[in-house]
């Protein structure tokens, strides 16, 4: 399965309600991903552009972007980036596949 990374930022009513009402969100959403057959790996929160990512393996990108939909579809997240991640074997391999053609760059 592939690896995906999901940046989230949730509203300031979502702020509110897991203030009043502190809840582990990663099991919510770590359902979520094993009823569409993936696996949850773990979630983080941060500051900055958004407030936490989860990490998790989906069988493929349309399963992933289904994960992200349904996720969303509540209200509470104002803003997502999923990131499709490569482990550095698949880079290698990318790599050396890339390294096998040439392209031209614009005259």
């Amino acid at each position: 399965m592939a690896l995906y990374m999901t940046q989230f930022s949730y509203s300031s009513d979502a702020w509110a309600a897991l203030a009043k009402r502190p809840e582990d969100r990663g099991k919510v959403f770590g359902a979520l991903v094993e009823r569409f057959g993936g696996k949850f790996h773990d979630i983080y929160y941060c500051f900055g552009d958004y407030d936490g990512l989860v990490m998790y393996e989906a069988p493929d990108n349309a399963t992933a972007a289904a994960i992200v939909v349904a996720a969303t579809s509540p209200g509470h997240l104002k803003a997502t980036k999923t990131t499709p991640l490569f482990t550095m074997s698949d880079a290698m391999e990318l790599l050396r596949r890339a390294g096998g053609v040439s392209y031209r760059a614009p005259a």
